[in-house]
């Protein structure tokens, strides 16, 4: 049904869940059903702990997505700004009282769940650039004086969630902003200064920011075998995993790393590498394959839409999904530093997975109002 753009901005409830793309739902819910599978698996064939739970995470994502996707994607452009706020005073929060486990703190206690806000800054960050440039001229865009601003608004969270301790949440916000800096049409001289700036601040980083054990886990990335039974133990069992299993992998609960517990964070960070060793190459590269599909449809949706501020969106979404994928993959590959970055759609979590749910809901709210015009008022309700 084609709306034109006068008619799209009012649409009705009924004509906005008719205008979703469901074909991209379904890829949704078919990556997260092998999610589900999978901690199944993790919990040697119960659905308790991990299975059950993540499969109401998922049934209330889904509705948040779904919610998200039918609002006017004005409400989005007007309140962006506020939106980021919120979530910096939630990360200054964690900085004072958060709470602490597994050695880091990154979580504020609720009562009946806990919350975490860096996953919540990463959708933030992207609302708020989009905000940012929507409206901009390339002329201003190409300014440094125009681009000074949005990289301190992207630095101050940065280090907020650095101190948690969270190195990867960091480095993927980090990484999303600066893609959506060069998709907004800031000049290619600002990201070389920023890379050689980047590069004469290694060793102050090493010497004064990073801690003990990020230092380590870089160490044990040059050379695992080092340390085969400390910090190398992970990687080396999630390799000997991924190699195990072969082309066709030693089948559904059978995978020996992780059921006799070589396998550390099975349920997390590493349950790439139990899909690999259970379902082998075939199985890896089906689920690569879906994550790819979504991709696909993250960039189409963008490049489809009309206006600005949902194409910004659109991509700074699809850069993060993207981003979340390629690091989780190549950590537990050994092709990266192991970070805490959990596999999207699959591994065990609850605010990362209603984050992701929350952000697909943007990518489809972009995708309904794909040819409205959004001028450059709008943000201001004109």
């Amino acid at each position: 049904m084609a709306l034109s753009p006068f008619r799209q901005s009012d649409m009705s409830l009924g004509q906005r869940l008719w205008q979703i793309n469901w074909f991209f739902v379904l890829l949704v819910g078919i990556t997260a059903s092998i999610g589900f599978g999978m901690l199944y698996s993790a919990a040697n064939g119960n659905f308790d702990p991990w299975a059950s739970r993540q499969m109401i995470r998922f049934a209330a994502g889904l509705f948040l997505m779904l919610m998200v996707a039918v609002i006017d994607i004005h409400v989005w452009l007007r309140y962006a700004y506020a939106i980021y706020a919120v979530s910096l005073a939630l990360l200054v929060v964690v900085e004072f009282s958060g709470s602490i486990g597994m050695g880091a703190q990154r979580w504020i206690d609720l009562g009946v769940f806990t919350i975490q806000p860096s996953e919540m800054m990463k959708i933030s960050i992207i609302l708020l650039l989009a905000r940012y440039f929507y409206a901009a001229r390339l002329e201003d865009v190409g300014r440094i004086s125009h681009v000074i601003v949005p990289l301190i608004l992207i630095a101050v969270p940065a280090f907020l969630i650095m101190r948690q301790p969270d190195l990867g949440t960091t480095i993927l916000m980090v990484a999303t902003g600066i893609a959506m800096l060069f998709l907004a049409g800031v000049r290619i001289w600002v990201f070389v200064i920023g890379a050689l700036a980047t590069i004469a601040a290694v060793i102050p980083l090493w010497n004064f920011v990073l801690l003990d054990y990020q230092k380590q886990r870089l160490l044990t990335f040059l050379d695992p075998e080092k340390d085969p039974l400390g910090a190398g133990y992970h990687i080396l069992q999630s390799k000997i995993a991924l190699g195990s299993g072969g082309m066709f992998g030693k089948g559904f609960l059978e995978g020996s790393q992780s059921h006799l517990s070589f396998l550390p964070e099975k349920q997390t960070d590493f349950i790439f590498t139990m899909m690999a060793e259970e379902f082998g190459l075939v199985g890896g590269l089906v689920l690569i394959g879906l994550y790819v599909m979504l991709l696909i449809y993250g960039f189409a949706i963008s490049l489809r839409c009309r206006n600005q501020f949902g194409r910004l969106i659109g991509m700074g979404v699809t850069t993060s999904f993207f981003l979340n994928i390629f690091v989780n993959i190549a950590m537990v590959m050994g092709l990266l530093p192991v970070v805490g970055m959990p596999l999207p759609l699959i591994s065990y979590g609850g605010t990362a997975m209603l984050t992701l749910m929350f952000s697909f809901g943007l990518l489809l709210c972009v995708y309904v109002h794909r040819d409205v015009q959004i001028g450059p008022g709008a943000a201001d309700g004109n």
